[in-house]
């Protein structure tokens, strides 16, 4: 007999009616031969009502009397689908989060789970009862037993959470969606449901805002090995498997306050070239990209800077077996501006003395300071970061070859994580397709220091900065051109982050940047992100390269393009983000079943 957690949505629990279908969907899996825990939501927009509610009484009303209201919309689910089961003859009880115990620190409206007791769920499991279980909420670990909610996503969190304690066979995620689509289907009508996706390639989507499962959901489940389906309430269709790796058994004190870094990776087969001052325009990155994929170079990390007047620079690292060859298309490569004087022209910078160094984890989503962290550890032992880029998952700074192993060990030191993270397998990414799903943000704004002083620390000092005024950074990139400011070698640092944030980091940074010795603080409002993911685009040349050449050929200019291992991030205009989703989602062919 095999247990499975089932979570629905508010969708999925608001009506009497749908109640009703929810109970006649558990019973039928119960009489398939399986233990059922249930997990739901408040009915419907019960939760948007209660802080409505709230709203109306004061206009900043107390964190610990949300709880205690937004906890009650999960209890009346619970009691409705624990009646309705009752009613068709199966043996149910319902349980809120206290009763399950579900234990969280003391962090109203956003708390995180610490453990989950598991004896009473197994007792009434035992007894033959489906156990409905108010998602969303816990009890706080101090003595006074505070009642606390998860924050946004939080069923599906509880869902997860408890398949990992309960080490189910399966967790089910309903939804008023049939799963989990190549994209937003509102933006993309021919958008193409997913038969299956990675934990590593859903964790990128969610944290890039496909809303469908939340990150922290995921986290868990790759975290614990947890496997999940995410299917349609209204159907019988098998909806799209999330894959978790097959993880060891792992106690789940302190469930959600792992460590944010999994692993640290070194890869000393690393050599960068960077091309300075090329012109900045559309297609100028695809066709220097698909040049370098028709000579079949696989690239590793892509950075484009902010530009500057009417130039930008490019750089990129392959392996060093194709440093030749990759160095003599970018010195072929000559998109100069007209009337661009000699001083000014275009120029190859080749280096193979570099290592890339990389923090993996999905623990750092939503954590500001990780990517700080890991600058200043490097800054205190004096090693300087020539390139960065990151993901929310993934943080790569390239350094000088004799600084990499120390860099690893003090990186491993800091963050605690003593074994080695597997990497990627070629062979078994290359039966994946190259583009799993694309994803757009339109909340994002751009903000550039320029003239950093280039001297270890400085983007430790920046990054730390905005993590203690709890600003999270999204991408994060340091430009390749450094030029001398009061005989001080200077190099711009740009990032990218939720422009709800923007106006606070940007008063920060003007405060700040004159005692660091930087200058001026740019802010650009209006951009948005694109991105890719896919695990099969590792070792697979062109990837990059036909996502720049679906923005060119849109007439789109990327302002700004930073890579992981298993996704390509581009900036553009805020006004392009819809078309650049658009082209790039029917270039990869993501609209139809075809292969790609």
């Amino acid at each position: 007999m095999s247990l499975i957690v089932q979570k629905y949505g508010g969708t999925s629990v608001g009506s009497v009616e749908r109640i009703q279908a929810v109970a006649q969907r558990v019973i039928q899996t119960v009489k398939s031969g399986h233990q059922v825990v249930v997990v739901v939501s408040a009915m419907g927009k019960t939760t948007d009502g209660l802080v409505k509610l709230a709203n109306e009484l004061s206009p900043n009303p107390s964190c610990r009397e949300l709880d205690m209201l937004l906890a009650t919309g999960e209890q009346v689910s619970i009691a409705l689908l624990s009646i309705a089961l009752q009613a068709l003859g199966q043996d149910a009880i319902s349980l809120t989060g206290a009763q399950v115990g579900i234990t969280t620190e003391t962090a109203h409206t956003r708390a995180r789970i610490l453990d989950i007791s598991t004896e009473r769920l197994k007792r009434h499991l035992s007894e033959g009862k489906v156990v409905v279980v108010a998602g969303f909420q816990g009890i706080s670990n101090s003595a006074d037993l505070e009642v606390t909610t998860l924050g946004r996503g939080g069923s599906d969190t509880s869902a997860v959470a408890l398949a990992a304690a309960l080490e189910a066979d399966l967790c089910e995620i309903y939804t008023d969606v049939p799963g989990i689509l190549t994209t937003d289907p509102r933006l993309v009508p021919d958008a193409q449901l997913m038969a299956e996706i990675t934990c590593d390639e859903m964790l990128e989507l969610a944290s890039l805002g496909a809303k469908v499962l939340h990150p922290r959901a995921v986290e868990i489940a790759r975290n614990y090995g947890v496997q999940m389906v995410v299917r349609s309430s209204w159907t019988n269709e098998p909806g799209t498997k999330v894959i978790s790796p097959i993880a060891p058994k792992a106690p789940t004190a302190n469930l959600e306050l792992g460590k944010p870094v999994d692993g640290v990776r070194l890869d000393l087969d690393q050599a960068k070239v960077a091309l300075l001052r090329v012109a900045d325009r559309p297609g100028i990155a695809a066709s220097l990209f698909g040049e370098l994929a028709q000579q079949n170079l696989d690239v590793d990390l892509i950075i484009q800077s902010i530009h500057e007047a009417t130039t930008n620079d490019i750089a990129f690292t392959v392996q060093k077996a194709c440093l030749n060859p990759a160095a003599a298309v970018a010195s072929a490569f000559n998109p100069s501006n007209p009337g661009q004087s000699p001083l000014q022209a275009p120029e190859v910078l080749v280096d193979d003395s570099i290592a890339k160094v990389s923090i993996i984890g999905a623990g750092m989503i939503g954590r500001p300071g990780v990517a700080a962290q890991m600058f200043s550890t490097l800054a205190q032992a004096g090693i300087n970061l020539q390139l960065i880029s990151t993901s929310e998952v993934n943080v790569s700074c390239t350094v000088s070859q004799a600084d990499a192993t120390k860099a690893v060990r003090l990186l491993q030191d800091t963050f605690d994580v003593h074994t080695a993270l597997p990497e990627f397998d070629p062979q078994t990414t290359a039966d994946q397709p190259p583009v799993r799903g694309v994803a757009l943000d339109i909340q994002q704004a751009q903000l550039a220091v320029r003239q950093v002083p280039d001297l270890p620390g400085m983007a430790a000092q920046i990054f730390q900065t905005l993590a203690d005024a709890g600003v999270s950074v999204d991408m994060i990139i340091q430009s390749q051109r450094s030029r001398p400011v009061n005989h001080q070698m200077t190099r711009d640092i740009a990032f990218t982050v939720a422009q709800a944030d923007a106006d606070i980091a940007h008063g920060i940074l003007k405060d700040r940047a004159p005692a660091w010795g930087c200058g001026d603080i740019d802010l650009l409002l209006d951009v948005a992100k694109v991105s890719i993911v896919g695990i099969g685009m590792i070792r697979r040349p062109g990837i990059a390269a036909k996502m720049f050449a679906a923005l060119a050929q849109a007439g789109i200019n990327i302002q700004m393009i930073a890579t992981s291992e298993i996704r390509v991030s581009c900036v553009v205009a805020e006004t392009d983000g819809i078309t650049a989703l658009q082209a790039i989602h029917a270039a990869f062919g993501l609209g139809t079943p075809s292969k790609i």
